[in-house]
């Protein structure tokens, strides 16, 4: 008898989480058309593209990388890899973060220029 009782309570937890997966699955979709029709995931990803306080400015990654305004890639790397490594095994993931973000912040800045001296990988 406790058995069989135990069987249907396993059997409506199973029914009742498959119903209420389906149901959670069927609303998220639905909120994914409505943001799609109302423009709301656009204004998301532009709101994100043009939020200059999230951004890390040149002058900013050139501080945290230590290197000068018209200092060689080559020179850009070597900082960047002594800094990255360093806290790497005796740091900070935060710091190491920064150090990251900022490498890919000058990257980016010589790639839109175009003043490579040895181009980055």
């Amino acid at each position: 008898m406790v058995g069989q009782v135990a069987k249907v309570l396993a059997n409506l937890v199973v029914l009742g989480s498959g119903i209420v997966l389906k149901a959670f699955s069927q609303a998220y979709r639905q909120a994914l058309i409505n943001a799609a029709k109302s423009g709301v995931a656009q204004e998301t990803v532009q709101n994100m593209v043009q939020k200059p306080g999230k951004t890390m400015s040149l002058h900013e990654a050139r501080l945290i990388l230590g290197v000068s305004e018209n200092a060689s890639w080559d020179d850009i790397m070597k900082k960047y890899e002594t800094l990255f490594e360093r806290n790497a095994t005796m740091g900070s993931f935060y710091i190491q973060s920064k150090v990251q973000r900022a490498k890919e912040c000058l990257e980016a800045a010589q790639q839109a220029t175009g003043e490579q001296g040895s181009s980055p990988p």
